[in-house]
């Protein structure tokens, strides 16, 4: 994937995908084995400009604060005291201490995760898992931290897991442009993505004439740029808000009712709960007023521009589903897309399936998961595995290794293994998984940088960037196909995640693990990837950087009127879009009710808790980070400085000032921030972007800003991650 520029200067093709929500063309200048500049690309589908982290990727490759080489423990646990040691060292020391704990507590005790950061194909999940699974087996999580919520309401309503049909986007780039009212709900893609071209597709639709809504507690970047109007609403009632739209177009018979008659299953009984005859509260925009704080007539008027001016596109981000009861925000928004007849899902790819398992390493079965019965809240699209009872919940690992069996949980956990995460500064509440830390016996953590998490290990094994790295972007659903191709030598003694896997396996007594370098997996994977579909060779693909594939776009649901009116075109019981769900009702849990309905959440304005801490938290995404990555790197801190955001009126009664060093506290922890004075905010909310890192003084005060000392471990009922229910305390420092 080299072009040369110069004798001296090669540019190398490769993509960038840091879990930031979209894909870059990144051209890497490479001069005497050393990058000296990266820009973006210029052709087709990623002829777009690179983000700011993108371009600071170079700074990231030459960190001071790289791991380098295999470091191990000397000081106490979380203290940040290693001591070099050499690779075999280091190995040996995790072989020991893996086969110690599988032979004294059974594979189970062994707890792995592994996130997305810069993972792509070769260095993700699927590495970790074969070696594991060979190894005997291993606990895995299940759930998606980024929209678990949005994943249960997707089962349980279409019996499909979210369709995306681009990645990371909830529509196409046509339906954007072609819409004539969006209503941005909780989503801001000027700075989450969620979409590689989302932006530009929204511009376009501006210049088109597609009124734009922004319904967020902030005033986000994306409704500075795109909104025509700006409805603040106070976190975790946008049910409330929803279930209001739907009574009004009910009452005004507003609803498309051959949609509905065709393609929905359960209308009346959600009908009945919206117009209070199920328990005598009608969800009128009076009603809705009261709870979120936007007026009647404001949720009147949204609701019968979004029932009336089709195509009409309800686009969410993941904020309103991470919280306390997030499912039932996108239960409410499919119900309120279907019933306005302003439904879109994509029926299944037109990929084959192979195309999937082309594109991951295979594994043989995880044997800890073997003759396990399934989770009580199980969702059918899932592999058995992934439904597995001996799972845990992503979320809840730092529980989990708190309890063990006595707990509920299936193993009492003494082995965690972390991969391409920071999960002690990513998940709820961080003083809780220093707990659980201290009480494990090992901890290993593969990293590039000595974060939050890797403090705690007793072994860190340091990874190269995908820069170092040959790899490959690729979907089993067709879009953007990449190479990811090496542009520099690992730094140090640095190794990708598969290397790392590979040098292990035979310390374990594993000698069948791997067979192929990185560059090989990628070439045979090409090759596969050409036996199944028309598909550029590996020296075709490695000369023109990238390749997108499109297969036949299935027909949009709501394009189509089908003649037979029982004819099953979604996976659910009643082949139908399920408004009532038959497979919620199954579950017989109180807080899944069958049909989307608003409850109120812990730690809400109404909570008896309010009185000492008054102030609703949100953990927003920060435009110089993705997650946690890119906060240590200078030149994106000086873009954009960790702050808490306070509405000027709640910092004026609370003697504040634009830039006052302030300490914001529950009873979960505290953190010194400056405070950064806004009218973007409603009254009532403050802002703490998540993703900066844990900093701990000696009395355990957090001075990073770390949004998640105050988040609470607890998962909504169906396990989403609730990173938006929280309240807090802001009070100035005095000097």
């Amino acid at each position: 994937m080299s072009l040369n520029k110069t004798e001296e200067e090669q540019i190398v093709r490769t993509i960038c995908n840091s879990h930031c929500g979209g894909i870059c063309e990144m051209k890497v200048h490479v001069s005497g084995g050393r990058i000296v500049r990266i820009e973006s690309g210029d052709e087709g589908e990623m002829s777009h400009r690179m983000c700011a982290r993108g371009r600071a990727y170079r700074q990231r490759v030459y960190a001071p604060d790289r791991v380098f080489y295999p470091l191990k423990r000397k000081g106490p646990r979380g203290a940040g005291e290693f001591t070099r040691v050499s690779w075999d060292e280091a190995l040996e020391t995790v072989a020991h201490e893996m086969k110690r704990v599988r032979d004294t507590y059974g594979n189970a005790s062994i707890l792995h995760f592994c996130s997305m950061a810069d993972a792509h194909t070769l260095h993700h999940v699927q590495a970790f898992h074969r070696l594991l699974c060979l190894f005997g087996g291993y606990t895995a999580p299940w759930g998606t931290i980024s929209n678990e919520g949005e994943c249960f309401a997707s089962g349980v309503t279409y019996g499909l897991r979210p369709r995306e049909p681009q990645p990371w986007m909830r529509r196409t780039e046509e339906e954007y442009i072609n819409a004539r009212l969006i209503v941005m709900w909780s989503w801001n893609p000027v700075t989450t993505r969620q979409g590689t071209r989302a932006s530009w597709s929204l511009a376009c639709a501006k210049e088109r004439g597609t009124k734009f809504i922004s319904v967020d507690p902030r005033y986000t970047d994306s409704a500075a740029t795109f909104a025509d109007q700006w409805i603040p609403i106070k976190p975790g009632t946008d049910v409330a808000v929803l279930a209001a739209m739907a009574y009004v177009i009910v009452n005004e018979h507003l609803y498309d009712k051959p949609f509905i008659d065709t393609y929905t299953f359960g209308f009346d009984r959600y009908k009945d709960y919206i117009l209070g005859l199920e328990d005598g509260i009608a969800k009128t925009p009076e009603w809705a007023e009261s709870i979120s704080g936007i007026p009647a007539a404001t949720i009147t008027d949204l609701a019968r521009e979004y029932a009336r001016m089709k195509p009409a596109i309800l686009a969410t981000g993941y904020a309103a589903g991470r919280t306390a009861f997030g499912e039932q925000f996108h239960r409410a928004i499919y119900t309120l897309e279907a019933i306005t007849g302003n439904t879109v899902i994509w029926a299944q790819p037109a990929a084959p399936r192979a195309l999937r398992h082309i594109c991951r390493i295979p594994s043989p079965p995880n044997q800890v998961e073997m003759g396990v019965p399934s989770r009580w809240n199980a969702l059918p699209y899932r592999s058995a595995s992934v439904n597995s009872s001996a799972r845990v919940n992503v979320n809840l690992l730092a529980d989990a290794i708190l309890k063990g069996k006595a707990g509920g949980y299936p193993a009492d956990f003494r082995f965690l293994w972390l991969s391409n995460t920071n999960y002690l500064n990513q998940l709820a509440e961080v003083n809780k998984a220093i707990k659980a830390f201290q009480q494990l016996e090992f901890i290993l953590v593969t990293e590039q940088f000595m974060s939050s998490s890797a403090k705690f290990a007793d072994i860190v094994l340091p990874v190269c960037t995908f820069l170092e790295r040959n790899d490959l972007y690729a979907s089993g659903d067709g879009g953007i196909y990449g190479l990811v191709s090496k542009a520099i030598e690992p730094l140090g003694e640095s190794k990708s995640q598969l290397q790392i896997c590979d040098a292990l396996a035979p310390k374990l007594g594993i000698n069948d693990y791997n067979d192929k370098s990185d560059e090989e997996w990628v070439k045979y994977i090409v090759a596969k990837l050409s036996e199944e579909v028309e598909f550029p060779d590996y020296n075709i693909l490695s000369n023109q950087g990238f390749y997108s594939k499109k297969f036949d776009k299935p027909t949009a649901v709501s394009n189509k009127r089908l003649e037979d009116s029982e004819q099953k075109i979604f996976p659910t019981p009643s082949g139908k879009i399920e408004i009532y769900s038959q497979i919620a009702a199954e579950m017989n849990h109180p807080l899944i009710p069958p049909i989307p309905k608003y409850i109120e959440t812990w730690e809400s304005s109404n909570d008896p808790l309010a009185k000492k801490y008054p102030l609703q938290l949100i953990t927003p995404h920060f435009k110089r980070r993705a997650h946690s990555q890119f906060d240590n790197l200078p030149w994106l801190q000086e873009l954009q400085f960790q702050a808490v955001t306070i509405s000027t009126l709640d910092a004026e009664s609370r003697g504040i000032q634009d830039g006052d060093m302030v300490k914001v506290f529950n009873d979960r922890g505290q953190a010194m921030v400056p405070a950064r004075v806004t009218e973007r905010l409603m009254p009532g909310v403050v802002s703490l972007p998540q993703g900066a890192w844990y900093t701990p003084d000696e009395n355990g005060v957090d001075h990073g800003g770390c949004a998640n000392m105050f988040t609470k471990n607890e998962t909504s009922p169906a396990g989403a991650f609730v990173c938006n229910s929280a309240l807090v305390q802001v009070e100035k420092v005095e000097k």
